[in-house]
């Protein structure tokens, strides 16, 4: 088994995604994945590398999405853990059905549609990451008029099932993306 390193994992993202929030939304998770895997002893590798790659083929293939992806995982030989991690986070999403299983999988599908809370947050207020506020962002979370495409109920089921609450989430997030520069704040 293999990973690629994170110069690899880029030049493999830009090759396959072209579109600019699309890049930013993979940045964000690699670094919660990347700052979860500290906290919790994993693998900052195989953590980063699941986040910065599991939307690999979205952008080619929406409606198939995580099916070319596990395809490309299997012949790149990456680690299984990393395709068991993509597809769980497509549980129920295009006729995929893998329930989360390992720390893993929870961090990712806890960490993935939360991060377009934040990315819309910093839109509407382009502050550095760093200078978020938990209020706010929680505010946020719960106004359904604002981001009205992120999926609320799949951001709080899937962080009680990574096992910590949603103040804790938001308050890490924050201090993961605190060296983050967001394209928006330019």
């Amino acid at each position: 088994m293999s990973l690629p390193n994170k110069d690899e994992a880029k030049a493999l993202l830009e090759e396959y995604v072209t579109d600019t929030y699309q890049r930013f939304h993979a940045l964000m998770v690699a670094t919660a994945m990347e700052g979860y895997a500290a906290k919790l002893n994993q693998d900052p590798q195989l953590w980063f590398t699941t986040g910065y790659l599991h939307d690999i083929d979205y952008d080619q293939y929406p409606t198939e999405h995580p099916g070319p992806s596990l395809l490309w995982f299997k012949e790149w030989n990456y680690p299984p853990e990393l395709g068991q991690a993509v597809l769980a986070h497509a549980n129920g999403f295009n006729g995929f059905t893998t329930p989360a299983t390992s720390k893993l999988d929870k961090a990712l599908i806890a960490c993935d549609e939360i991060c377009g809370i934040f990315y819309a947050y910093q839109k509407l207020n382009p502050i550095p990451s760093g200078d978020m506020k938990a209020k706010s962002i929680k505010k946020r979370l719960k106004e359904e008029r604002f981001a009205p495409g992120i999926d609320r109920k799949h951001i709080i089921n899937g962080v009680a099932d990574f096992g910590i609450t949603i103040d804790e989430h938001v308050d890490n997030l924050i201090e993961f993306f605190s060296d983050l520069d967001s394209p928006v704040v330019q």
